[in-house]
């Protein structure tokens, strides 16, 4: 089998025998973002981590020459052959085999399987299910077809799968991080060009923090309506920014008096999602210098002031995550909060004192059943390892 490197892309060029006829077991966590939302598809940064919640993906050799796909967590399995180009339809199927079809246009032809697939990710909560399975399906599909690509490609491929067949407009940020991530670290991502770095979790007055997560209940789908929109809005701002500014590459060049500039020739919501994800760049940066500084103070200001963009110029917010935050900020444990993902329900990221945080979390609980009659889902969350590195520590402990 050819290779170009010795970490680089092993393509098999048709059909062969997987590289174990024994059921082999993989997995990809999933990911709350601290900071840099609605940044990763503009050429911004982004600042997640890598959580414990996880997709579990089984494969084993098919004997009947299909592909199959099943999940524990819905009840509707999806059988092909390995020619079938058939389109989406509509269902959980589409997001495995979105992948499936990304590695077949790299030439690499799994032979036939199944693949199981479970997973405890919360559905659309805004912690990236949907790029957990993408994640968790490639590493599996991969090391079932003996290949290998590397750890930015897989990132890149399950995005595709997911732009292109699952039809969703999502960004880099959730693939990249679910693969890339390492315990105890934030990763600090350029979406551009995908450098990154992996920036400590425990450095000075951070070691006494937690990052809690509260789920408002309230589900989203970033293939919905709201998110689509926009994401139009904002790259037609862009649009105009780089007519009038031909050097810049997207709106992770741009600044806040070059936006002002083009105000006139931008509609009002154009103009307010573009301020939105240049402020935004910027908090990331901030983020960035206070985590290095161990300043939970400055982390958690960023967050906050994050979540009042998100509230007010890009206006992906709901009542009941603007009452989570507000609740949070006044609690005196709390140095931050903000909604974390596409937005339009899903989930909030506190950044809390460890000694209170289950204090936090009760607070939190109670006093949204009192407004919203709903118990919000809380978890007190650690930075976890992504796939590849999980895919490594398992081969190096059965070596």
């Amino acid at each position: 089998m050819p290779t170009d490197s010795a970490d680089g892309v092993a393509i098999p060029t048709s059909p062969t025998a997987p590289a174990t006829t024994a059921s082999q077991t993989f997995s990809a966590p999933a990911r709350v973002n601290l900071i840099g939302e609605h940044t990763d598809y503009t050429g911004g940064y982004v600042l997640p981590m890598a959580i414990s919640f996880q997709t579990t993906t089984q494969i084993a050799c098919s004997e009947d020459g299909l592909y199959h796909f099943r999940s524990k967590n819905f009840p509707a399995a999806r059988s092909l052959t390995p020619t079938d180009r058939s389109p989406r339809d509509g269902k959980w199927s589409d997001y495995p085999i979105g992948v499936l079809r990304q590695l077949q246009a790299l030439g690499i032809e799994p032979p036939p399987f199944t693949l199981s697939i479970t997973g405890n990710v919360p559905l659309g909560s805004g912690l990236s299910s949907s790029a957990s399975v993408e994640v968790a399906t490639a590493v599996a599909l991969l090391a079932f077809s003996g290949a290998k690509l590397p750890t930015e490609e897989i990132a890149v491929l399950c995005r595709r799968a997911e732009n292109e067949y699952v039809n969703s407009p999502c960004g880099i940020m959730d693939q990249f991080v679910i693969t890339a991530a390492r315990a105890g670290h934030t990763l600090l991502l350029n979406t551009r060009d995908l450098a990154y770095e992996l920036l400590p979790m425990n450095w000075g007055a951070l070691a006494e923090c937690s990052v809690v997560i509260a789920n408002s209940m309230v589900r989203h789908s970033i293939a919905g309506g709201d998110y689509g929109l926009r994401r139009r809005e904002l790259e037609a701002g862009q649009t105009i920014l780089r007519q009038a500014f031909p050097a810049l590459r997207d709106l992770g060049d741009a600044i806040l008096d070059q936006l002002a500039s083009c105000e006139a020739e931008m509609s009002p919501e154009s103009y307010r999602r573009c301020r939105h994800v240049i402020s935004e760049n910027a908090r990331v940066l901030e983020a960035k210098a206070a985590m290095l500084a161990g300043d939970p103070v400055a982390l958690g200001d960023a967050m906050t002031r994050a979540h009042a963009s998100e509230r007010d110029d890009f206006e992906c917010s709901v009542a009941e995550v603007d009452f989570l935050v507000e609740t949070a900020v006044a609690h005196p444990a709390c140095y931050g909060a903000r909604l974390t993902g596409g937005g339009f329900g899903g989930c909030t990221v506190n950044l809390v004192k460890t000694s209170e945080a289950q204090t936090f979390r009760e607070h939190l609980q109670s006093t949204y059943r009192e407004r919203f009659n709903l118990i919000p889902e809380t978890y007190i969350s650690q930075a976890v390892d992504g796939a590849v590195a999980r895919l490594q520590n398992a081969t190096e402990a059965q070596a």
